[in-house]
């Protein structure tokens, strides 16, 4: 598609969007981060799976599909 248009209007369609994210309403990152990781951690415990988030608490070693199962041996 953008191969399509002409340099102008790939600009008008640029400054179209730059004209959207202005009004953004802007946050410090201080403190989004600061309430994005207490929201996390409050919720780590409410997932519906018996151990919580896998992401937050980590998957234990013996139910971890993923680990090498055993290593290359060479004789």
């Amino acid at each position: 598609m953008a191969q399509d248009m002409t340099e102008k209007e790939l600009l008008k369609m640029e400054l179209d969007q730059l004209k959207k994210e202005v009004k953004n309403e802007r946050q410090m990152v201080s403190k989004t981060g600061k309430e994005l990781k207490e929201y996390i951690e409050s919720m780590a415990g409410d997932s519906a799976l018996p151990r919580g988030d896998p992401l937050v608490k980590g998957v234990p070693e013996d139910k971890n599909p993923f680990k090498e199962k055993g290593g290359c041996t060479i004789s």
